[in-house]
C-alpha cells in the first residue's frame, strides 16, 4: 500500500479496472491508474474503486485521549454491523474488502474541524502525517470508535501474473521497482 498526492478529483478516463483478492476470499475492485513494463513484467497502480476507511477506538481521558487503530479481525466483525449502520444514515455503504475496509457512496465535503492528523511512528522510514476526514463516531459495549477515511488515496502496486491475476507487490519487491515506476510516472507528468 502506498500513500500519494494524486488529487482525490481525478475524473480522467481509467485505463480499465481490475479485482485484487485476499487469502480471505474477499475482493477489492480497483481502476488501474497507469500500467508499466519492466524486463517483460507487467506492473500496475491501483486505485481502489470505493474509498478506504480506517476505523479507530478511543482510549484515554481528555489530554491523554490517544486513538488506536482497530486492525483485530475478530474486533472488526464485532462492530462492523454498527458501524455499518451508523454510516448507513450518511448515505454511505460499509464494505469488509481485501485490503482494507471501504465505503462506496458520496463522501462529505472535506471539513477542517472533522480533520484528524495521524503521527506515523516507523523507525524504518520517515513518514509523513496523515490526514484523515471522521465520517462517522460511535459506541459498542462503551467503546468509543471512529470511522475515517485518509484525504490522500490509497494505491496498490501490483504485478501481472501470467495467469493474468494480479499480486500485490512484497515491501522488497515495491522497493525494487519504486525508481522504474517513479521515474515512469514523472515521465508521464512532463
Amino acid at each position: 500500500m502506498f500513500s500519494s498526492q494524486f488529487p482525490e478529483e481525478n475524473d480522467h478516463a481509467h485505463e480499465g479496472s481490475i479485482t485484487l483478492s485476499d487469502d480471505k476470499g474477499r475482493s477489492l475492485e480497483c481502476y488501474i491508474e497507469h500500467s508499466l513494463e519492466v524486463d517483460g513484467q507487467e506492473y500496475v497502480l491501483l486505485l481502489p474503486v470505493d474509498s478506504p476507511v480506517e476505523i479507530f477506538a478511543w482510549q484515554g481521558e481528555d489530554e491523554d485521549e490517544e486513538a488506536l487503530l482497530v486492525e483485530d479481525d475478530d474486533t472488526i466483525e464485532q462492530i462492523f454491523g454498527t458501524a455499518q449502520a451508523v454510516l448507513s444514515e450518511r448515505n454511505l455503504l460499509l464494505k469488509n474488502t481485501a485490503y482494507a475496509l471501504t465505503v462506496a457512496g458520496d463522501l462529505p465535503p472535506v471539513e477542517e474541524s472533522e480533520l484528524f492528523t495521524l503521527e506515523i511512528e516507523d523507525d524504518e522510514a520517515d513518514l509523513e502525517p496523515e490526514q484523515l476526514q471522521l465520517l462517522a463516531s460511535f459506541y459498542d459495549k462503551e467503546q468509543e470508535y471512529a470511522v475515517y477515511t485518509p484525504l490522500d488515496p490509497l494505491l496498490f502496486f501490483a504485478r501481472i501474473s501470467k495467469t493474468g491475476e494480479p499480486e500485490l507487490l512484497s515491501p522488497e519487491e515495491f522497493r525494487k521497482v519504486q525508481p522504474l515506476l517513479e521515474e515512469h510516472l514523472f515521465n508521464e507528468v512532463e
